[in-house]
């Protein structure tokens, strides 16, 4: 293993716990920088003893510089570094952005610097309990062909497996993970306020085993995994779903509808629901939708009669 010297510019959540790794995995964590009361505190708790600085001096301080800052700072972040001469010839330079490949860090390679972008496909809660997630994590990688071999060496240290994913598909490839996960968590988020409103005392335990079958079942069978009234063609329950949700957690109403819609695409093209069926059941949601604006100018306060629209 070739063993780095490694600055770190953007302590966040990202940027703390992948120094820490590798510095597990025998590099030098030499510099970090971080603005905020949050990144010094990731840096005194993840990489105690590593010395804090300003960004041209982290890059100046290092052979590998990692850049784990917000994706649309990070342009502006690159171009400074390597205007100001922090940035140098044979240097490399690496950013966890999964939107953003290798165009964003052509300042970079201008003034001779080898780049790579490697996003790791993970969520973050930038604590030591991180550090066991990265084994086995994805990381998508837009590497040059000369720095494919350095890219997944990098990923190895860090216990991961490289995915190689092409310069114009890398927001294509962001799209994916931020609409599973991202939109996972409002998802849930929504169903654990539905369940409060109907009594639960623990919604979380109460989805715990259900989402978790659901999501091993999806990721294994896709489609084929679909349950519930959607599929079943219960128009009838899906009109009562409406009403309850106007009448008692009218918040989630949009997104019930707009995912209702999605699931009924589905069962409908791989076959499940017949037609005539699926028919009714968008009649219901278009009574739905037409709902919506007065449940959204009412504040997204119950209605009065939590009836829904026939």
């Amino acid at each position: 293993m070739t063993k780095h010297d490694i600055g770190v510019v953007g302590a966040g959540r990202v940027g703390a716990v992948l120094a820490a790794a590798f510095r597990a995995a025998g590099h030098d964590v030499v510099a970090a920088a971080g603005e905020s009361d949050a990144s010094r505190g990731r840096i005194e708790a993840l990489l105690p003893g590593v010395r804090a600085g300003k960004p041209t001096e982290v890059a100046r301080s290092c052979d590998l510089l990692l850049l784990t800052v917000p994706d649309d700072m990070l342009g502006n972040v690159v171009t400074m570094l390597a205007a100001s001469g922090a940035i140098g010839e044979g240097q490399l330079v690496v950013h966890t952005s999964g939107r953003h490949g290798l165009a964003v860090l052509e300042p970079a390679r201008e003034v001779g610097a080898r780049t790579v972008a490697m996003h790791p496909a993970m969520t973050f809660t930038g604590t030591e309990v991180d550090l066991p997630r990265l084994s086995g994590c994805v990381f998508g990688v837009t590497a040059l062909a000369a720095d494919r071999d350095l890219a997944e060496s990098l990923v190895a240290d860090l216990g991961g497996r490289a995915m190689w994913v092409p310069e114009d598909r890398r927001t294509l490839y962001h799209a994916g993970l931020a609409h599973g996960a991202n939109h996972l968590v409002t998802l849930v988020a929504e169903a654990m306020e539905i369940l409060s409103a109907a009594g639960a005392e623990d919604p979380a335990a109460t989805l715990r085993p259900l989402l978790t079958a659901a999501l091993d079942n999806s990721l294994a069978e896709g489609d084929a995994a679909l349950t519930g009234p959607i599929v079943r063609g219960d128009v009838e329950t899906v009109r009562a779903h409406v009403a309850d949700l106007v009448a008692n957690a009218p918040q989630t109403l949009p997104s019930y509808v707009a995912m209702a819609h999605a699931t009924l695409d589905r069962a409908v093209t791989d076959g499940r629901l017949l037609p005539i069926r699926a028919s009714s059941m968008l009649r219901v949601l278009a009574a739905a939708e037409a709902h919506l604006p007065t449940v959204l100018a009412a504040g997204l306060r119950p209605s009065s009669t939590g009836e829904a629209p026939r």
